[in-house]
């Protein structure tokens, strides 16, 4: 597996504030409230507040990090989306679509203590295995791969760094 050439380091006082670890993500202005006692951070994409949870820090990094330097458009990514295999409900955490909305990309993210290793990268298979998309993204906000399918050789090559939106839908 190859890391990307992402060099970012949040710069924010916001990761200490609520206990969040620093990225290898560019920082941006976090919209985080507490409701009742609960701390909830904006999802540009959900248009809503969520739970703050250490997956959902690098979420929500990833995910503006994408929107504002690799040119990828709010309106065609969306969180959270259902998928069913083998009459099992699942939800893979971010989709990528192209204009006509066929999916293009699944990006699966860990909080920043999980390492990512095989077990990581079959589960997003199994996600795979429904979309069938072009590349298959995942991240702990501290490292980040992307792996381009190739369905006529049967196989995959990971990528050097994580692909602008129009090399996603490029194919």
């Amino acid at each position: 597996m190859q890391n990307s050439k992402i060099q970012y380091l949040c710069k924010d006082t916001t990761p200490q504030r609520y206990k969040m670890q620093r990225l290898n993500l560019p920082p941006y202005d976090t919209k985080i409230t507490t409701e009742n006692g609960k701390t909830r951070i904006f999802d540009i994409l959900r248009k809503s507040h969520v739970a703050l949870t250490p997956e959902e820090w690098v979420r929500q990094h990833f995910i503006h990090y994408l929107i504002s330097t690799k040119g990828y458009p709010a309106s065609l990514m969306a969180n959270e989306t259902a998928i069913t295999l083998n009459n099992i409900k699942l939800r893979c955490d971010t989709v990528i679509y192209d204009k006509n909305l066929i999916p293009r990309a699944i990006i699966e993210y860990k909080a920043p203590s999980v390492t990512i290793n095989k077990n990581t990268f079959s589960q997003i298979a199994r996600y795979n295995l429904v979309l069938k998309v072009d590349y298959l993204i995942v991240s702990n906000g501290l490292k980040h791969y992307c792996c381009k399918m190739d369905y006529t050789a049967n196989s995959y090559t990971f990528m050097q760094e994580i692909p602008d939106y129009q090399t996603i839908i490029s194919q």
